[in-house]
């Protein structure tokens, strides 16, 4: 692949959430998680785990603990990826090592390990023309979702991947222009005026002159924090995974 074949790749993303009634095959998954594992990483240490969930009895399960979303059930494969140094603690009290990667840094690194992980294999998954869509409800219920997949102290999940052959094009998502995210030797701060001319387009396109419409409010931002993130939403949310983080040992040290 030319790197101008990567680029359009890379800029042509779309979430997917209808798949097509098509298997993938295991060769195609396994070069699939293989370049996910080929993803920078904390020390070379890869404290992340992903479990496959292909069977119907598994997604089942999985299904309200992802509020139903139908993706779960029609997506031939469901990737659950998650931070553990369970392994990795394993294979220090096998050598005589010390037990020292059970506090709330190394549940950040395991964070960021799994999702260069992640967007790894999402760029490979494209490649071989699958498509997917990640679901932030894995952290709403990392709890439950550890106790269906049997996760063990150590391990926490932290985003899910349905992965198939699309059975859709969708409009790809708008983004924020470079100007809004990128800033050179210093942050710049911005300016009321600023900020309102990097949203500008955002605030104005047709797809939210239709959410206007249909949630009956007077801009995005509060469709954002009224109806998609509460705040009641993310205190609970919140607070439900920093219970179950010092269950899981992140937050003892």
């Amino acid at each position: 692949m030319n790197p101008q074949d990567s680029i359009e790749l890379i800029f042509n993303h779309r979430s997917i959430r209808k798949y097509q009634d098509r298997d993938i095959e295991q060769s195609i998954l396994d070069k699939v998680l293989e370049a996910g594992t080929r993803a920078s990483n904390t020390g070379n240490m890869q404290v992340y785990s992903v479990v496959v969930t292909r069977s119907a009895e598994m997604k089942e399960k999985l299904s309200p603990l992802h509020f139903n979303q139908p993706m779960i059930k029609q997506a031939p494969v469901v990737l659950t990826i998650a931070a553990d140094v369970a392994r990795f603690h394993h294979w220090c009290a096998l050598n005589g090592a010390e037990k020292s990667y059970d506090n709330f840094l190394w549940f950040v690194c395991g964070c960021v390990d799994s999702m260069l992980f992640a967007q790894n294999l999402s760029i490979a998954a494209e490649s071989y023309g699958l498509g997917l869509c990640y679901l932030g409800t894995t952290l709403y219920m990392a709890k439950e979702i550890a106790q269906v997949l049997d996760m063990p102290q150590g391990v926490v999940p932290i985003t899910t991947i349905t992965l198939g052959y699309p059975d859709e094009q969708p409009e790809r998502s708008d983004r924020l222009p470079l100007q809004a995210i990128v800033h050179y030797e210093k942050y710049r701060k911005e300016s009321d005026q600023d900020i309102r001319q990097l949203f500008n387009e955002r605030d104005h396109s047709e797809q939210t002159r239709r959410l206007l419409q249909e949630n009956n409010l007077p801009n995005l931002a509060q469709i954002f924090t009224q109806k998609r993130y509460p705040k009641k939403d993310n205190v609970s949310f919140s607070q439900k995974l920093l219970a179950f983080l010092k269950e899981n040992g992140f937050m003892e040290n």
